[in-house]
């Protein structure tokens, strides 16, 4: 590196206005574009959500051989809880399920209904088979809510 000479200091006025300039420029590509990625992803993220819980919904009716639902949470506001849908303590049929697939009494605290977080689906081994999450968390970011043949509908906005 060179030492400046006497006289010489800094940038030029044109120099830093060009840089300002093309700063400027970046910015006023950049910005809307970021706008539109955060406003895609949430989108997509909520279809995300809806689409998982439909899945987890169809495989609950497989494991458990069921061909309707109990109506549980119908019509809004729903809930986010999954510990608690499709229903928690809705009655199956004429009486509460007894005994799982195999013929097992139920111990787990859905005794009474079908839910998808922490489902009791072979009862009485409490062991490595006995509660099954058909969804990875306890509470989702929108509410939901189903009817008898298991479709679910999803709130507009997330919960509060």
């Amino acid at each position: 590196m060179r030492m400046p000479e006497r006289g010489e200091k800094g940038f030029t006025l044109i120099e830093l206005l060009i840089v300002v300039a093309i700063l400027g420029v970046l910015a006023a590509i950049v910005i809307p574009n970021v706008g539109r990625f955060i406003g895609r992803g949430e989108s997509e993220a909520k279809d995300t959500e809806y689409t998982n819980i439909q899945s987890a919904v169809v495989a609950m009716m497989t494991d458990n051989k069921l061909s309707t639902l109990p109506v549980g949470f119908v019509g809004s506001p729903g809930t986010n809880d999954m510990s608690k849908f499709p229903h928690e303590t809705a009655a199956c049929g004429t009486a509460a399920k007894e005994t799982d697939p195999y013929g097992s009494d139920y111990d787990g605290n859905d005794k009474d209904g079908y839910i998808l977080y922490q489902h009791d689906i072979h009862g009485g081994d409490s062991g490595s088979l006995g509660y099954v999450n058909y969804v990875a968390t306890g509470n989702t970011t929108y509410d939901y809510w189903v009817d008898a043949n298991g479709t679910i509908s999803q709130s507009d906005d997330p919960h509060s």
